[in-house]
């Protein structure tokens, strides 16, 4: 289940309107996930592995503890969908790769979520323009050309 993405009692409508979108989201890609047998948690380190991949690396993309990363690893390697190879810069260090299973269970699981295709699908291309924009600039980030 999602946990609420915001407070109780938003004080704007438009942080309502962002918490009703991110938790619509959030359930979304719970459902998704779970129609392919992975926890949100599994199927988020799947979807950032497109690329080999360092543990430390993966828990600072994602925020969290590298022990956390490493069990999500290890039930992700128990079904075969990753694994683990030594850095060929620095065999110290051990990255994570996805198996072909884990790249077909992925492009799958890409294909069931459909809520940000769907949600933009409603607007029109300068408001998706717009949209992405909006939140770029609500992020802090820079606008992309």
């Amino acid at each position: 289940m999602a946990v609420p993405s915001g407070p109780v009692t938003p004080s704007s409508e438009t942080e309502r309107a962002m918490f009703d979108f991110v938790d619509a989201y959030d359930r979304a890609y719970e459902v998704a996930a779970d129609e392919h047998d992975l926890s949100v948690a599994q199927a988020c380190v799947l979807g950032r592995i497109s690329r080999p991949r360092g543990m430390r690396e993966l828990a600072d993309e994602l925020g969290c503890d590298a022990s956390n990363v490493t069990q999500i690893v290890s039930r992700l390697e128990t079904r075969g969908l990753v694994e683990r190879q030594a850095n060929p810069d620095d065999r110290r260090f051990k990255e994570v790769r996805r198996t072909a299973a884990g790249d077909a269970l992925n492009d799958d699981f890409e294909k069931s979520f459909e809520f940000a295709r769907n949600a933009s699908s409603q607007l029109s291309a300068r408001e998706q323009a717009d949209l992405a924009k909006l939140l770029r600039k609500a992020l802090g980030q820079p606008a992309r050309p």
